[in-house]
């Protein structure tokens, strides 16, 4: 083998080698979420009494039916992404909600703006325990009205 191509087989390498490391930094958000209340801090945002999430994966499409219980009625919807950035219409409760997701690492960054009476803007952080076991869910709200929440999810 010649010097030139010793280098171009090392490239080549490096390349499967990066990539396979960024491939790797993507959580796993897959499975059955169901959120743990007295781990979660809703600041001045509606808490809801319970909440499960159920996510598929599949990149770069996201699907999370989310049913929760929020002042004693109980819904269901589907939020539905995809994570290399294109923008997502979904309806929560008729109102229209547009959507971003990107990854950063191991977290999924979700930027969204809701169509109601007057508009919200919310940037939701997506990560994953090392265990696999706890979701957690950052928010920052603004528009409305502003606060931070943080939902605390066990995986069943």
């Amino acid at each position: 083998m010649t010097t030139s191509e010793i280098r171009r087989v090392s490239l080549m390498f490096l390349t499967l080698a990066i990539g396979s490391t960024q491939a790797q930094t993507k959580s796993d958000f897959n499975g059955t979420w169901k959120m743990d209340a007295a781990k979660s801090e809703f600041g001045s945002g509606p808490a809801p009494q319970s909440r499960t999430d159920r996510i598929n994966y599949a990149d770069p499409n996201l699907k999370d039916t989310i049913t929760q219980n929020l002042n004693g009625n109980e819904t269901t919807y589907d939020m539905n992404y995809t994570t290399d950035g294109k923008e997502c219409d979904n309806k929560v409760r008729n109102n229209r909600v547009k959507s971003t997701a990107r990854w950063e690492g191991e977290e999924l960054v979700v930027d969204s703006k809701v169509f109601a009476i007057r508009e919200q803007n919310m940037k939701d952080r997506w990560s994953v325990s090392a265990d696999g076991k706890t979701l957690t869910l950052q928010r920052h709200m603004t528009g409305a009205f502003n606060t931070e929440q943080k939902i605390v999810f066990e995986k069943q």
